[in-house]
């Protein structure tokens, strides 16, 4: 595969531009990272909350798990078209549409009186996060010049790891206070703030004419629908037909399907595809593409299990439960600066290639000391392992991607991005569901399917004899992040020489 990269310049791409002040531009970041943010923060709240949510509708798992489900789909399915959006109406306009959209759906999260509307509502946040994310990317790749891209790409790795810490303990903290309705209500004066900021310190930027790729746009939404849909709910269907003639295994291939025809049309269409297909002809953005799309999976999938087996096996409040990632957390915030100047001045196949290794690792050491009784310093020990290995992920794959998109194209490679992430997140809220469910079933045997042992989460401690099947089937259920992000260790591997480097 061609290197773009290594064979035309894009002395803008390189240069970056000034904001509308000409000033610094990190007062810019730092507004639209209080977004990102709050985005962040709301995922890992209603990983804590899980349980409380399942006690108070008196839903299963595989019900709650779609709280989660419904948020992912409806963020990843649009960020293609929004971050297209962003170049054509600038960054900072739809970036505060975005942030109104969430934060009035945060409101309603909180007010909804059953688990469908929680669902539905939880639907519009997923479509206000994927207005606002391409746009922060974007600035980013627009107003930073490709060497000091690594500096503001660990911003983000702080804002990751802070997202991390604060978002558990205040959700365990708001949980067993006020009520889980108020994990959401706390959304909407982070809202306000953060949108009176972005009106003052974000810049309005040059926009591009594009015409929009419709087709593109519905098909790209089917096939992910059917996909993660037939995921999503195969264990619940045994597998088996869903409505009438339709099974599972049909509405998976037909997404399979409908995803291989969008990326035809892209190749064939002849005006402005909605993915422009000539992105994956610099190497690191397809390489960091496949390798974000497998941290995605693994993140998300990672939380219910650990979550799940502290709350229901050892007895643990969500604040203790919480309070456990504090390690992780603490990692992330303190190496995310210095991880940043090394993205800068080092090949970024060693970072990647020893963040994404090492986050495997802990969570196969994770998985082995998740049995009833385990002390908890048995648990911070991977967990802080865990922190050392995300520290080193964000920044050098953020920074593979976007460091040679020209001006042009910012908005259209940033979208292509975050899709991955979030189609990796989606695929990942899906598949753990399905593990959980199906270890479930096998490791206890008092419940037939599993769904029984399960219907009582949320009101305490499971009894003793089904505390170890239930363990067993989460600890086997964390194996399969810990193998996904395999995937992104491996594309980190192939990176090529970034051109800034390459010119030292």
């Amino acid at each position: 595969m061609a290197e773009i990269s290594d064979t035309r310049p894009a002395p803008a791409a390189d240069r970056g531009v000034k904001t509308g002040d000409g000033g610094s531009p990190w007062p810019a970041l730092w507004a639209l990272v209080l977004g990102f943010f709050m985005i962040l923060v709301d995922s890992t709240i209603v990983s804590v909350a899980t349980p409380a949510i399942m006690g108070h509708f008196g839903a299963d798992v595989n019900l709650v798990v779609w709280v989660t489900s419904a948020y992912l789909l409806a963020y990843a399915v649009p960020l293609l078209i929004t971050g297209r959006l962003g170049d054509r109406v600038g960054p900072k306009n739809l970036y505060q549409a975005g942030l109104v959209v969430f934060t009035l759906a945060s409101l309603w999260c909180g007010l909804t009186g059953t688990i469908e509307q929680l669902i539905i509502a939880r639907v519009l946040q997923g479509l206000g996060a994927s207005m606002m994310t391409p746009q922060t990317m974007a600035v980013i790749t627009r107003i930073f010049p490709a060497d000091q891209r690594g500096r503001a790409m660990s911003l983000w790795g702080a804002v990751a790891g802070i997202a991390t810490l604060v978002g558990p303990i205040a959700g365990g903290l708001l949980i067993d206070g006020p009520g889980w309705q108020w994990i959401f209500f706390v959304n909407v004066p982070v809202g306000v703030l953060g949108f009176v900021l972005a009106g003052r310190l974000v810049p309005k930027l040059p926009t591009h004419r594009h015409r929009f790729d419709w087709i593109g746009v519905v098909l790209s939404a089917i096939g992910m629908f059917c996909l993660v849909f037939g995921i999503q709910e195969g264990q619940t269907y045994d597998w088996g037909m869903i409505i009438g003639p339709i099974s599972v295994w049909l509405l998976i291939g037909a997404g399979v399907v409908v995803l291989v025809g969008f990326v035809v049309w892209q190749a064939v269409n002849r005006g402005e595809p909605l993915v422009p297909l000539s992105l994956f002809g610099d190497r690191n953005f397809s390489l960091a593409n496949l390798g974000i799309g497998a941290v995605g999976f693994a993140v998300t999938a990672m939380g219910f299990p650990l979550m799940l087996f502290t709350q229901v096996v050892l007895g643990f409040t969500p604040t203790q439960s919480a309070l456990l990632m504090v390690p992780m957390a603490v990692m992330s915030i303190v190496l995310a600066r210095f991880v940043g100047r090394l993205t800068d001045r080092m090949h970024p196949r060693y970072l990647a290639g020893f963040g994404t290794l090492t986050v495997a690792v802990s969570l196969i050491w994770m998985s082995r000391v998740m049995i009833p009784g385990v002390p908890v310093w048995q648990l911070l020990l991977p967990i802080t392992l865990l922190g050392l290995g995300s520290s080193f992920m964000w920044s050098p794959l953020g920074t593979s991607a976007t460091r040679n998109l020209p001006m042009e194209r910012a908005g259209a490679g940033a979208g292509v991005y975050n899709t991955t992430r979030q189609v990796g997140s989606v695929l990942g809220a899906a598949g753990i569901a399905a593990l959980m469910q199906s270890r479930l079933a096998t490791h206890l045997p008092q419940a037939a399917d599993g769904h029984s042992a399960t219907m009582g989460i949320g009101t305490g401690r499971l009894p003793e004899a089904l505390q170890p099947g239930f363990a067993t089937a989460m600890a086997d259920s964390l194996l399969l992040p810990a193998a996904v992000i395999l995937i992104a260790f491996v594309a980190a591997l192939f990176f090529a020489t970034p051109r800034h480097l390459q010119q030292r």
